[in-house]
């Protein structure tokens, strides 16, 4: 014998034997009388001679390594290097075959030839053990039987019996709550509170005492479960029919316990105390208590059950009712409050003009020289910064105009002539000339409405309006029946999309980088100076004076390079070489997003200044396909403008309250009408909330109130937000206004000290304090110049660093954790 292969030879052995002994008790047993030893070797040859292959094959090559097998058929001779293991497999199974046979005859015919006495005793053993096995069996199906039996009637007095049941499960729980809300100083129920309501308070004052050691909902569930496990075996004995008890005593020998009955009736107690809990969910509290006073008796309880029911039924329909009375009487006061507000008028007696174009085409400046030579005029803007632009601009030429956005007013002697933003305008103000540029912001969510309302509602002889491509046929729509002289502006300097990737050390005299945060404006601006670069910088929450000075520099060849926010594609004129992608995606207040075609468009368009350069240049970092292809796109047309309430809406809404919550609600549940999209009015409520029900709402009209709530300041800095509320105490009070918080530290200190005299300055402008705020202004103008200094002096950065595990990150880095930590989480997440 190989000495591989002895081991599983031994085992293969012993399994033949076991499996040959088990044949013949099997054979035994099913004959009435001994049959010889060698009447059984006679039927079952065949199958003797067959065991032992089949346990010898199937031991060693389950058994045997394929190490080992490869062993064995290298001694063969075999070559078995690179074959698989199921040709290995394959063919050792066939060499073993050759291996001489354990004679298993031979060892029967040693163990019971001539051994009458032998074969008598495994015949007698035989034939007791399947006696024994029939009759386990005969146990095991009674048992069955009765079991099955219980479990159907169980069943079927459940279903039939479920109120007696549940009327006393509703009893017991009566009780405890009535002993669980004697016992507590502050009872959290009123009489028309149902238990669902009882267990939110419950679990809400466990909230506030932050107690979570028990689910307050299981803590009940648990509490219907354990009665229906105390009481429920007696009572399904009280009812069982006698013969099922008669029958259990018969297969068990014993009484049937209430052991038994619970382990048979376990999951439909489970089910049906789920059911009780879900019912009792909608009962009065003050029904479930009183029953403490009132002993249990079947049909005493039924009664007062059907009579609690009956009234809650009643309550239902008459809460129904009131819901439906409240639904008509709120779409009656929508359709009132809103009703046609925010149709456009089918047609004016105005002469309109409509500039349309791209970026840089000159729109502004031909609707501007018009309005120089009128009568009377204003420009209405989307930045405080523009509106500052033409201001001085008409005023250096000449022509005398004042100044007035939501933070400042600087009005000029004998000026017939406004610049202001597009907020400020009032419908009932007369102009020889009106002129509204950037149209298209129309479809802004929170902004749009000011410039639905000037477009429609200017008073005027002649308006101009100045908007891109996409924005044309809307506006047209818009403006109904009235004449409308349109005139389309083409680019005289063409835009051209660079082959070559962006990098940063390609920078150049002229370029215009944008990125889409402050941070990465300061960040990118801090590597271009440590590379001895000259940098000029914008971004939104900079100072409109600050942001004219860095724009200056780079006017003026001071600075060579511009770092921008997109905020530089909003009429911002610079004589920009090239506009440069730093990023192809931005986040826009709700989630991260590609840029649309329209955002890259009017960036890329200022590129190419006129009479400074014959090609506008355009560049990406990454995705330069893509990109190129968004910019050469044809626009998709708006579709739809914002709408935002009016002096009107409020107006009407009074009539029916001075709560601004259920006008917030009123605003909700209003469908907005074809074409038309509400403004979230998300950061008025967030104000809202601040004040609601205070002394503040109480003093104010709704409409006053709404128009603090609308102040344009940044009311995601909690700072801010707090300090607004305090100027709003103050204006209802009568106090004075509590001063800005200034803070002359760092950057971000400043400008947050620059927002802070903002916001205070829109307090003093709206209550008609001028000459205070002509000191705030100058206040702000030194903490713009303060900003600016620190700008031109140079930005320092901290080193950004991965909130995870700290390791220091490029400079120029996007995200907040390393690409280590990153992928480290997907695996945990996938995990």
């Amino acid at each position: 014998m190989n000495e591989i292969l002895e081991d599983f030879y031994l085992k293969a052995i012993a399994r033949t034997k076991k499996l040959a002994l088990e044949d013949i008790d099997t054979y035994l047993e099913s004959k009435e009388n001994l049959p010889a030893y060698e009447q059984y070797v006679l039927e079952r040859k065949r199958y003797i001679d067959q065991i032992w292959l089949n346990s010898w094959l199937n031991s060693a090559t389950s058994q045997a390594s394929n190490v080992k097998k490869k062993a064995y058929l290298s001694g063969k001779g075999f070559e078995v290097e690179g074959l698989s293991k199921k040709l290995i497999n394959q063919m050792f199974r066939n060499e073993i075959r050759e291996i001489e046979p354990f004679d298993l005859i031979d060892w029967l015919d040693s163990m019971f030839v001539n051994q009458g006495e032998e074969w008598e005793q495994r015949y007698a053993q035989a034939k007791e053990d399947y006696q024994n096995r029939i009759t386990l069996q005969q146990q095991r199906e009674a048992a069955r039987k009765i079991v099955g039996k219980i479990d159907y009637y169980i069943d079927q007095l459940l279903g039939e019996q479920y109120e007696e049941l549940y009327l006393y499960a509703r009893y017991l729980l009566g009780c405890h709550l009535a002993i669980e809300i004697e016992q507590k100083v502050n009872p959290l129920f009123s009489e028309e509170m149902i238990f669902s309501s009882y267990l939110y308070h419950e679990m809400e004052s466990a909230f506030n005492r932050k107690h979570y050691e028990e689910d307050i909902t299981e803590k009940y569930e648990t509490l219907i479960s354990n009665y229906l496990f105390d009481f429920g075996p007696n009572w399904l004995k009280e009812r069982l029919s006698s013969h099922l008890f008669a029958d259990y005593l018969k297969v068990y020998n014993e009484p049937l316990s209430d052991t038994f009955l619970k382990e048979v009736a376990f999951e439909k107690f489970v089910a049906i105390s789920q059911e009780f809990f879900e019912d009792l969910l909608e009962e009065y509290v003050a029904d479930l208590i009183k029953l403490i006073d009132i002993p249990f008796d079947l049909a005493t309880h039924q009664q007062i059950f059907a009579n609690d029911r009956s009234e809650r039924e009643r309550k239902v329909v008459e809460t129904l009712e009131e819901i439906k009375r409240q639904k008509e009487e709120e779409a009656r006061m929508i359709a009132d409050i809103f009703g046609r507000e925010y149709n456009p008028p089918a047609g004016r007696n105005i002469h309109y003009v409509l500039h349309v174009g791209e970026t840089n085409t000159g729109k502004t400046f031909q609707a501007i020289k018009r309005m120089k030579v009128a009568s009377s005029g204003i420009y209405l803007a989307p930045l405080r910064l523009l509106a500052l632009e033409v201001y001085e601009k008409l005023n250096d030429e000449g022509v005398p105009c004042s100044l007035k956005t939501g933070e400042e007013e600087k009005l000029v002697t004998n000026a017939a002539h406004i610049a202001c933003t597009v907020e400020m305008f009032h419908e009932k103000d007369f102009y020889e000339v009106v002129v509204i540029d950037e149209s298209q912001m129309i479809a802004d969510k929170d902004r749009g409405f000011s410039w639905y309302k000037a477009i429609t509602k200017a008073n005027a002889k002649e308006v101009h309006i100045i908007c891109s491509f996409n924005a044309k046929q809307m506006i047209l729509e818009l403006l109904g029946e009235s004449h409308v002289e349109v005139i389309d502006y083409v680019r005289d300097i063409p835009l051209e999309v660079e082959s070559q990737l962006f990098r940063l050390n390609h920078a150049r005299k002229g370029d215009a980088l944008v990125c889409f945060s402050r941070r990465r404006v300061l960040e990118t601006a801090s590597e271009l100076q440590r590379s001895g670069r000259q940098v000029s910088m914008i971004y939104g929450s900079m100072p409109p004076e600050t942001r004219k000075k860095q724009m200056q520099r780079f006017i003026n060849g001071e600075t060579t390079v511009i770092v921008a926010t997109d905020a530089i594609g909003m009429g911002l004129n610079l004589p920009i070489r090239r506009i440069v992608f730093l990023e192809n995606d931005k986040f826009d207040g709700t989630r991260r997003r590609w840029l649309t075609s329209q955002e890259i468009k009017q960036i890329a368009g200022r590129a190419g200044r006129r009479g400074i350069y014959n090609t506008g240049k355009v560049a990406f970092t990454n995705n330069l396909k893509s990109m190129a292809r968004l910019l050469n796109q044809e626009d998709e047309p708006l579709k739809g403008f914002a709408i935002a309430p009016t002096t009107s809406v409020f107006e009407r809404f009074q009539k029916y309250s001075r709560k601004l919550s259920l006008f917030f609600h009123l605003w909700e549940q209003f469908k907005s009408p074809n074409g038309t999209k509400k403004a979230a009015l998300s950061e008025e409520k967030v104000l809202y909330e601040m004040i609601e029900d205070s002394i503040i709402e109480a003093k104010l009209s709704v409409a006053d109130l709404y128009n603090f709530l609308h102040l344009p300041f940044s009311t995601n800095e909690p700072s801010l937000r707090a300090q607004w509320k305090q100027k709003l105490e103050a204006v209802v009070e009568g106090y004075d206004l509590p001063e800005p918080q200034l803070k002359h530290g760092g950057l971000e200190e400043l400008e947050l000290s620059y927002k802070s005299v903002g916001l205070h300055l829109l307090f003093l402008y709206k209550l008609g304090k001028s000459t205070e705020a002509y000191y705030w202004e100058r206040v702000r103008e030194e903490i713009s110049d303060k900003i600016h200094d620190q700008l031109k002096a140079g930005v320092h950065i901290q080193k950004k660093k991965c909130k995870n595990c700290g390791k220091v990150l490029p400079s120029l880095f996007k995200f907040q954790v390393c690409n280590e930590c990153h992928f480290e989480r997907l695996d945990r997440k996938r995990y």
